[in-house]
């Protein structure tokens, strides 16, 4: 008999599955296919409707555009949109993923050697863990859930982990699952360490636009920089996986060497996404409102319920986490709860192995009548667990 391929070890967030479901995709089919279902689990925002996004990329399907390849680095009309965006001038170059998170996987890739460690935090984003695990040597995922550091990693706490061997510190800013951002002045810390100790910076802007004051690690430290670039959360467009990656010449021209996508990405979510940002000015301002609008709907329900209370608040991303450790009520018995109501949310296990057992991270880039819907049903649900124990 031949010897099996032995899976590979890597660092990997826990997939907590609902009662009846075998696998995660079983699970996520089943939310997918469920018209019914209000979706609060992945910070995918729905409140997009005739905004010209859908219209462009409706028209690039009726006109046979699929048939053919797109450029492999993406549209140039798309990278100067992108950098338009971020305000980055010439001095800067990019590519064109699909997604985020090839965007993340191919920034580990090319920046780590073996020999490397990373500086991540928990909790984060867990799959950057799991990507640095893979190319490097380890990962030091630093706790960062407590108020004495902002439920954020602090420069102090990367000069505290650093050591000789480290090449990359991951900034999800604004951060998932939280919402905690930077100051301009913890901005600045950053690249000081950065150019002192010739480390990376991999700066993931995925929450960017909801927050309420951002600035680009880009344009502080360009050099020791390398951005990550998505059209999921603030466009509306999860699910056509399409991102980008910016950087001085030189790193992008090293990025280039491992691009694995190299017949081009998805060029009807390319078109989507030209549309996206040319028409952003006409629906920022609404999709940001209603979303902070959203937050304070659950934070007013929150702070009825005694022994709840949100990490951090405002957040300045699309999602939050909804502190439950002294209810009684556990986040995997509320995330229950609220699927049998068709509302889907995330016990804290997907994006923390220290800290999930705390905390629900709901995200509210959706309607508000579906908010106050999540509103009812929380605290609805809150008395029942509690009643039943």
């Amino acid at each position: 008999m031949r010897d099996m391929i032995s899976p590979k070890k890597y660092a990997k967030a826990a997939k907590v599955l609902p009662k009846g479901f075998k696998t995660a995709n079983e699970f996520f089919n089943y939310v997918y296919n469920d018209p019914d279902m209000i979706w609060m689990g992945q910070n995918t925002n729905h409140l997009h409707d005739k905004d010209g996004i859908m219209e462009a990329m409706i028209a690039s399907i009726q006109e046979n555009d699929y048939c053919k390849y797109p450029p492999p680095e993406g549209f140039p009309r798309l990278k100067e949109l992108v950098m338009n965006d971020l305000g980055l001038g010439s001095e800067y170059d990019i590519l064109i993923t699909a997604g985020a998170t090839e965007s993340l996987y191919l920034c580990a890739n090319d920046i780590l050697e073996p020999e490397n460690n990373t500086i991540t935090c928990d909790p984060g984003y867990l799959i950057i863990d799991n990507f640095a695990s893979r190319f490097g040597d380890h990962v030091k995922s630093v706790p960062i859930y407590n108020e004495e550091c902002g439920y954020k990693l602090t420069p102090e706490l990367v000069r505290e982990n650093l050591d000789k061997n480290t090449k990359l510190v991951s900034l999800v800013d604004p951060l998932n699952p939280l919402g905690s951002s930077y100051t301009r002045q913890e901005r600045k810390e950053f690249k000081d360490i950065a150019e002192d100790h010739d480390i990376y910076l991999l700066h993931d802007i995925t929450y960017r636009d909801f927050a309420h004051d951002h600035q680009l690690m880009a344009e502080v430290c360009p050099e020791h920089t390398v951005t990550v670039y998505s059209f999921s959360k603030i466009y509306g467009m999860a699910g056509m996986r399409i991102g980008a990656i910016i950087g001085v010449p030189e790193i992008i021209n090293s990025i280039r060497s491992i691009v694995i996508n190299d017949l081009g990405t998805n060029l009807v979510a390319q078109n989507g996404a030209m549309a996206a940002i040319e028409s952003k000015p006409q629906w920022i301002d609404r999709v940001k409102g209603t979303t902070r609008q959203n937050q304070d709907i659950i934070k007013q329900a929150v702070d009825q319920v005694e022994g709840a209370h949100i990490a951090v608040y405002p957040s300045d991303g699309n999602m939050m986490a909804i502190d439950m450790i002294d209810t009684g009520v556990t986040p995997r018995e509320m995330a229950d709860y609220l699927i049998e109501r068709k509302i889907f949310a995330r016990e804290g296990s997907y994006t923390s192995k220290q800290f999930g057992h705390r905390y629900l991270r709901v995200s509210f880039s959706i309607p508000t009548t579906q908010v106050e819907y999540f509103v009812e049903c929380f605290l609805e649900g809150m008395g029942a667990l509690k009643g039943s124990k």
